[in-house]
């Protein structure tokens, strides 16, 4: 019997054709070669994934994603000097900075020198082979859209925090992507946290609008134990951009965790984590807020693997939708036989401004342990009408308490954030918002 030949979209068709030469003009040795090969060769069998595919139900890609974009080139010197037009939203915070340009990592604009911490230039890393031992093994592997990143991944950083050091500042990695025409980008961070360090994460994606361009992004996170780590990823790409970002860690024994994603802009958006407990008495926390209008589409999925005892996760997602605008949250919690006591809380709630908006949840969990207390809910509604009518009726025009409520709703997940400056930032985004929406 012969082989069946799966059918191709013109996109995944486009892909495949190019593989063969992109692969000869990315970085990497030997070993990350068979690595790319491995990863391309699961995406020609499956492809693009569509809504037969369960992970993908409510995100069909093959739908989405109509073309196959060139590879963004290297930034020029005219490409940086146009990043003083790009506003950074985190200007004001007091970081050290690593710029990636369309998937490029600019070490002549990023900290060098940062005392417990080490940067390098993925693309070095990957022709080298130095430092990047945990590359492809910390998030989940058969999945399409990091499988297509390690194929086509072009740079990125790689970064090394020390054991025991606590870094006085965050570390801010700024991603933006350039140009007029659309173009594809594949960016990788690699970060290894020592034992005991203590360490916050900044990460903004910026793009232009109008502009059709795709990115798909990977951070990869090794958590020694004892370490403590906070993680804000402000996705603020173009609003015609599809975006498609994975967050892989690895946490050992008493890591604390916490992790919050924020969207505003981009058409499409697929926000996947992808958590492996390989110690004891992890405590980890992930949050989403998505604020959507149009006919804009975010999706935020997690799996949360409980693979040791006495594991703690907690998980919060709001998403506040207007117009014909569309949210996912899938989330499943899996507890291994070996994994009692684990404490697991997963919670969606959206509200939905419009009558022709739509909220999709599937919230899963999967316990083969006995000894567990675990729980997950989802909720859906309009405003409180009581509540609206109390402050309206206390003199607040009706945007102006829709607004004072919506805020208070994305509030509960931005207050986690433990930097001022941060949280200061994305509640200003918020306000920036809901402005908006109230002199349409």
């Amino acid at each position: 019997m012969s082989d069946v030949t799966p059918m191709r979209t013109p996109a995944e068709s486009a892909l495949i054709a190019a593989f063969p030469a992109a692969r000869k003009n990315l970085p990497g040795n030997s070993t990350v070669i068979a690595m790319r090969e491995s990863a391309f060769n699961r995406f020609e069998a499956k492809g693009l994934p569509h809504r037969r595919v369960e992970e993908y139900k409510y995100t069909d890609l093959r739908a989405a994603v109509r073309e196959a974009l060139p590879l963004a080139a290297a930034p020029d010197a005219k490409t940086l000097a146009s990043l003083a037009g790009v506003t950074d939203p985190f200007a004001a915070l007091d970081a050290d900075r690593i710029l990636i340009v369309d998937g490029h990592f600019v070490a002549s604009q990023s900290a060098s020198v940062i005392a417990g911490v080490t940067i390098h230039d993925l693309g070095e890393a990957l022709s080298s082979g130095q430092g990047i031992e945990a590359l492809g093994t910390i998030a989940k592997a058969d999945d399409a859209a990091l499988a297509l990143n390690a194929a086509f991944m072009q740079g990125g950083v790689v970064i090394a925090i020390a054991k025991n050091a606590k870094p006085a500042k965050p570390l801010y990695v700024r991603c933006v992507v350039t140009g007029t025409a659309p173009h594809a980008v594949y960016p990788r961070v690699l970060i290894s946290i020592g034992e005991g360090a203590d360490v916050t994460l900044i990460e903004t994606q910026q793009g232009p609008d109008g502009v059709a361009y795709q990115v798909n992004g990977v951070v990869e996170i090794k958590a020694g134990a004892h370490s403590k780590v906070q993680h804000v990823r402000l996705n603020a790409q173009g609003n015609a951009a599809i975006d498609m970002s994975t967050l892989g860690t690895d946490l050992g024994e008493h890591v604390e965790f916490k992790s919050l994603n924020f969207v505003t802009r981009p058409a499409l958006s697929r926000h996947q984590v992808f958590a492996r407990f390989s110690g004891e008495h992890i405590k980890f926390d992930v949050s989403g807020a998505a604020l959507l209008k149009d006919k804009q589409h975010a999706d935020s999925t997690l799996y949360v693997d409980h693979a040791m005892p006495h594991g703690e996760s907690r998980e919060l997602f709001k998403h506040v939708l207007d117009g014909e605008s569309t949210g996912v949250f899938q989330g499943k919690i899996v507890v291994q036989p070996i994994a009692q006591k684990t404490d697991g809380r997963m919670m969606s709630q959206a509200i939905l401004l419009s009558d022709n908006a739509t909220m999709n949840n599937k919230p899963e969990l999967e316990i083969f342990a006995d000894d567990v207390a675990c729980g997950h809910g989802a909720t859906c509604g309009a405003l409180d009408e009581d509540l609206l009518f109390y402050l309206r009726a206390r003199g607040l025009p009706k945007p102006e308490a829709e607004a004072l409520m919506l805020a208070a709703f994305v509030g509960e997940a931005l207050e986690k954030i433990e930097n001022d400056t941060v949280r200061d930032v994305l509640e200003a985004e918020t306000q920036n918002w809901l402005l908006a929406r109230a002199v349409k």
